[in-house]
């Protein structure tokens, strides 16, 4: 069955019985065009069912109107939190926000941003520290560009959020060692900077070097076996929420209590940390705000500023997983926030 036509601006003009160009002018609402001709070409269209292509509208413009977001993985809470601050400062300001996901992997985050450029946006926020500098730089060089996370290097030419994992990881192994734990684990998956920056700041604060356990070799497993020998950790902060969600389900079927065996701390207090019982003490990033200083940055960055560079200062929110046995008030609850202010910007 051949497809519908779909009416032109060329159809209208027939139908209005005027030319294509009072058409255009009469639908953008250009004020040269009376009152009378205004209501005929509308009137035309509705008949027809025409529909403005805004899209070629804007780009004729010079602008889209549009930002492109490129996330490393949608299934991530930390990365959909982050485009909410971006959605709603968009929206605020007039922009639409078209979404990309790299699937957690270079090659496709690679392609994707170049697709994002591709289509015309205005700029691109690339919510990722998977991309290379010569990729970033690359974009960087034709429309402005915001990184929010920590890549190995960002090029002077983009804007970028980050945050402050040093910060972030001693927040959550003093909290520890002021319960009184002396065995404390770091648990991690990757060896991207802001993990190793954790990483880090866990051994400067802990004095531990020797209870590392790499998720990608069956570390969750080995450190629950470990918490049973008398040597084993008594507490365990993970890199982020998800390793901690996972270390919990595994404590749960083995048997380990938490937090009487096991304290646990993770980091980026997404929605899951709240949502799990034990409730999940977590190092936050304010990811909505991060997501809005982003958006910041695309405008300044569009109306001719040099790029900007934010730090994001996080904050510890202590819950059940971490909380010593006279110091609970219950299995879950909204917890208690340590740290300073939220936000540390202009650095």
């Amino acid at each position: 069955m051949p497809r519908p036509h779909r009416p032109t601006i060329i159809d209208v003009a027939h139908a209005a019985g005027v030319s294509k160009s009072l058409v255009s002018a009469a639908l953008r609402g250009d004020a040269g065009v009376s009152a009378d001709s205004r209501r005929l070409v509308e009137q035309a269209a509705a008949r027809l069912g025409y529909r403005t292509n805004g899209w070629a509208q804007r780009l004729a413009s010079g602008r889209s109107n549009l930002v492109g977001v490129l996330l490393t993985d949608l299934r991530n809470a930390y990365h959909t939190d982050i485009v909410n601050g971006i959605e709603d400062a968009a929206a605020e300001a007039g922009y639409g926000v078209i979404l990309s996901h790299g699937r957690n992997d270079p090659g496709i985050l690679r392609a994707r941003l170049a697709d994002l450029v591709g289509l015309g946006v205005d700029a691109v926020i690339a919510v990722t520290a998977r991309l290379g500098e010569r990729d970033l730089a690359d974009v960087a060089g034709r429309l402005p560009l915001v990184v929010v996370g920590r890549p190995a290097t960002v090029p002077d030419t983009a804007g970028w959020i980050s945050n402050d994992d040093e910060t972030g990881a001693r927040l959550a192994v003093e909290h520890l060692l002021s319960a009184g734990h002396t065995r404390i684990a770091y648990l991690y998956a990757s060896d991207r900077p802001a993990a190793v920056a954790r990483r880090d700041s866990y051994r400067a604060t802990s004095g531990a070097t020797g209870l590392e356990f790499d998720e990608r070799d069956d570390g969750i497993r080995r450190l629950v076996d470990a918490v049973r020998s008398p040597a084993g950790p008594t507490a365990v902060f993970t890199a982020n929420d998800r390793l901690a969600v996972s270390l919990l389900a595994r404590a749960a079927d083995e048997g380990i209590d938490v937090p009487g065996d096991l304290a646990v701390v993770g980091y980026d207090n997404t929605e899951l940390a709240e949502l799990m019982r034990p409730g999940l003490s977590s190092v936050d990033q304010p990811r909505e705000w991060m997501g809005r200083t982003a958006m910041r940055h695309v405008l300044s960055m569009l109306g001719g500023e040099a790029p900007q560079r934010d730090i994001a200062e996080p904050t510890l929110v202590v819950r059940a997983s971490s909380r010593s046995s006279d110091d609970r008030p219950g299995a879950g609850g909204h917890g208690a926030t340590l740290g300073s202010r939220p936000a540390r910007c202009g650095e």
